[in-house]
């Protein structure tokens, strides 16, 4: 380059027009660097205010508050005439509980007050003196500190989440039943404790003492039946399509309407769960048999697509060693291809059962969205699977059923962060036995 070209082009970088040219672009490159920063922040914003809220709402479920009572098991009382097994368990409990709060706090005048001191005690509590009793028929004739479930209103009160000082008709409890709870609370026979309840209990009617057990049962028995179904299904069908399948009009074909339908809304694999396996081959509604098998044709399209990139992303190389060497195509496959794809196929498979998890809408157009108080035994029983559980309870008009709701929506999203963290370490595992 000659003296004259060189000072030519010092001259171009050192002039005004390129000087405002590259400060231009510094800006541009600034301000997408800062609207990106931006965009994080503010998802990561979003994300802690929703997660602080459902915290907020959910961390009460986890307690239960329980009222002592000295109760007087007697067979009179209990309207029975023996202490045999079949006798007790047609006993009268409830005047068993009633008996007790009249023995603690006196008998009231009034019915209006004698119904408000009966129901501090969860209606549910006659069933669990009565399990208790049938387990231990020596308590019969003696008197006992039995610890009983409160009311949801007297729980909501004791763990703070319904202010006393608000009106009485706003706290769903009277002036009366505060009073009782003080006197209760000074002498040590109300208590706040961990709600073992919500982890070993199935959904019931009343939001004391209801829990997600069955839910979680339901949940895991309905992604066995998914899993079996769609992985290799799903894994078949990619090895095919990348491997065997010859390139022409028709597998694009395929390959267009497996992705179209990765996309379809979950809602319309319900309708065809229901018209095929409910209508037409005459399977049980609502059980983990047909969910599973509802939802293993929704995550099926994203098994394929996850395995056929995970295929695809096998280096060229080896498949050409391994011919080489004389492996054939099925050898080369299932020794070579598969085994590199491997951390792939896991991720993809662990992520979309995650999906699966979560699903709501299918369940619902397969008849999943029914009041199930029992716990399933097998993939025939009805079940509620943890998302239709937090569908019923959100819809559910008690006040205690707002804490349980977000405190199960807690439990659903600790599950699919554990699920996601298992793919991840899947993956790193595979990849450094790789």
């Amino acid at each position: 380059m000659t003296e004259s070209e060189s000072s030519s082009t010092s001259s171009v970088y050192l002039s005004e027009r390129f000087a405002r040219r590259l400060r231009r672009r510094r800006g541009r490159e600034r301000f997408l660097r800062g609207a990106g920063i931006g965009a994080v922040v503010i998802a990561l914003g979003m994300l802690a205010v929703l997660f602080t809220s459902i915290v907020l709402q959910g961390d009460s479920a986890f307690l239960q508050t329980r009222i002592g009572l000295d109760v007087d098991v007697d067979l009179e009382t209990l309207g029975v005439g023996s202490a045999e097994p079949e006798s007790l368990e047609e006993g009268s409990y409830r005047s068993l509980l009633h008996q007790a709060l009249y023995d603690r706090f006196g008998r009231p005048d009034s019915r209006e007050a004698r119904d408000q001191l009966t129901s501090m005690v969860s209606s549910q509590a006659n069933h669990r003196l009565r399990d208790r009793v049938l387990s231990n028929p020596d308590l019969i004739g003696q008197n006992r500190r039995i610890w009983l479930p409160a009311s949801s209103e007297v729980d909501l009160i004791a763990k703070g989440a319904v202010p006393r000082d608000l009106a009485e008709s706003d706290r769903l409890a009277s002036d009366q039943v505060l009073d009782w709870m003080s006197e209760l609370r000074d002498a040590g026979d109300l208590k706040t404790v961990f709600n073992t309840d919500f982890f070993t209990s199935t959904d019931s009617r009343k939001p004391e003492v209801a829990g997600i057990r069955g839910a979680i049962i339901g949940s895991a028995l309905m992604l066995l039946v998914t899993l079996v179904t769609a992985l290799p299904v799903g894994l078949a069908a990619a090895v095919y399509l990348e491997e065997f399948a010859p390139k022409n009009r028709w597998t694009e074909i395929i390959d267009l309407n497996i992705r179209n339908l990765a996309a379809v809304p979950s809602i319309l694999f319900g309708l065809l769960g229901l018209a095929v396996f409910v209508r037409l081959f005459g399977m049980p509604r609502s059980t983990p048999l047909v969910g599973g098998l509802v939802l293993a044709l929704l995550v099926l399209p994203t098994i394929i697509i996850a395995a056929r990139a995970a295929i695809q992303a096998v280096p060229p190389s080896l498949r050409e060693a391994a011919e080489q060497l004389g492996a054939s195509r099925m050898q080369t496959t299932f020794l070579t291809v598969l085994p590199n794809a491997l951390p792939g196929i896991l991720t993809g498979t662990i992520i979309s059962m995650a999906e699966a998890l979560g699903e709501t809408a299918p369940l619902l157009m397969i008849g999943m969205v029914s009041f199930i108080s029992e716990m399933p035994t097998d993939f025939t029983d009805s079940a509620a699977p943890l998302p239709v559980l937090v569908y019923l309870w959100s819809t559910s008009p008690e006040r205690g059923f707002v804490e349980k709701t977000a405190a199960a929506i807690l439990v659903l999203l600790a599950f699919l962060l554990i699920m996601n963290a298992l793919a991840i370490w899947l993956r790193m595992r595979t990849q450094r036995r790789g």
